[in-house]
């Protein structure tokens, strides 16, 4: 599974963060954090102008700046014990400060005196050594993504769902799953209808919309007529391939949908993985990604009393290490925000990339049965449902939850299965 792929990756890289064996404590010198590290004795440690380069007996090098050994110094006031927050206002840190001596202690910890006020500060060398690995980036302790197409990915990871809510191994494996394929199932959950609560409440804040913290895709569809409903999600109506809440600067990150109850006929859901479309589309059609990516569209919710809006581009990549963003809900693509020579090469674009992910190539379909739920990046995955006969019931119960909070408690998740802390 994906977590054992990520250990063994952190075992072969000679990964050196975190682990439950603490420095004894004649050297237990304190970190800019609350976990624990394997003790690393240095080599050696040389100044080199203003950076300090830190080596270890195994040959891997940190080039350490000044300034930034200053502000994380705990036992110097760089930062708070208590907290372990950083202190210093960039204001203060001014370049007359200098790292003045620096040597590796008996022990191997680095030692370092800082000019011109003569702070002595120690460094623990498990922590510096996480940071040479590049343990401490956003990336860490995360899942490689994998991206897939429908030949490589027939139907959802799936877990046991009252495992998962239960077991902490079993959590790990599931999230490791979402986030690296994008979506994941759970199966055999009870007959609840919080049940998605449940397993926010194993992850993190729920995001609230205009929607509520907890809502709805409920459709009672009699022979006789359509569902009365407002809404193309309460209908029986088939939905292509979309991400919900384009309208807003930062859509949900992960949607959790759990099927309460399914009487009906039809009704399959779909999946594609965004993020697969784009590199094809990237590959095969050019102009029509460099489109989708430049051309902007006005996003907006209609209703009484909403007026969320948002222009951007169909596929918003943001900055570097932002999760890919896919503005891709027609329902509330309202107008084009563009010069009107552009218009017509859009459409095109957009049209070539809403036909790539409903095609068999990349779209996966499945049944919705009563007692799973699905959790998929909003903001990757391109969700839809076939349309369904009349003559049941259909009730769906979803949550949001950012991309913040699934990273990180996929970041503890993996320290605990590893380390233990």
């Amino acid at each position: 599974m994906v977590l054992s792929r990520l250990m063994e990756n952190n075992a072969a890289s000679g990964n050196g963060a975190a682990t439950a064996s603490a420095p004894s404590p004649a050297e237990a010198i304190p970190t800019p954090d609350f976990y624990q590290y394997r003790w690393e004795p240095l080599a050696a440690a040389v100044i080199d102008d203003h950076f300090v380069r830190l080596t270890w007996p195994d040959g891997l090098c940190l080039v350490a700046f000044d300034l930034w050994l200053r502000e994380n110094a705990v036992d110097a006031g760089g930062v708070d014990l208590a907290t372990r927050e950083g202190l210093l206002d960039p204001g203060h840190l001014g370049s007359d400060i200098s790292v003045t001596d620096a040597n590796v202690t008996a022990a191997g910890a680095l030692e370092v005196c800082f000019g011109p006020d003569g702070h002595l500060a120690r460094f623990h060398p498990g922590w510096l050594r996480h940071v040479a690995l590049g343990r401490h980036l956003a990336s860490a302790w995360m899942p490689e993504p994998q991206p897939w197409s429908a030949r490589e990915l027939v139907e959802p990871p799936t877990h046991d769902g009252p495992a998962v809510l239960a077991d902490d191994a079993a959590f790990a494996a599931w999230i490791n799953d979402l986030v690296a394929r994008g979506i994941a199932r759970l199966r055999g959950l009870p007959d609840d209808p919080d049940v998605a609560l449940q397993l926010a409440m194993r992850i993190g804040p729920v995001r609230d919309t205009n929607f509520g913290p907890i809502w709805d895709v409920k459709a009672d569809i009699t022979m006789a007529g359509a569902a009365d409903t407002n809404s193309t999600a309460n209908s029986n109506l088939r939905l292509g391939p979309h991400t919900d809440l384009p309208t807003r600067e930062t859509p949900p990150g992960f949607q959790f949908l759990h099927c309460f109850r399914n009487e009906t006929a039809g009704g399959w859901s779909t999946m594609a993985d965004g993020a697969a479309v784009v590199e094809a589309l990237r590959a095969e059609y050019p102009e029509h990604f460099e489109a989708l990516t430049t051309l902007r569209w006005v996003f907006f919710n209609r209703g009484p009393g909403i007026d969320h809006r948002w222009s951007g581009p169909f596929i918003d990549r943001g900055v570097h290490g932002s999760p890919l963003t896919l503005r891709a809900f027609y329902p509330v693509r309202g107008f084009p925000d563009m010069d009107p020579a552009d218009m017509p090469r859009a459409y095109e674009a957009m049209r070539c990339f809403s036909e790539m992910a409903a095609s068999d190539r990349f779209q996966m379909r499945y049944p919705f049965e009563a007692g799973d739920l699905v959790g998929f990046d909003n903001r990757r995955i391109l969700h839809g449902r076939d349309a369904f006969e009349a003559g049941g019931r259909r009730h769906l119960r979803g949550i949001y939850i950012d991309h913040d909070e699934i990273f990180s408690t996929t970041r503890v998740a993996n320290r605990r299965a590893e380390f233990g802390a």
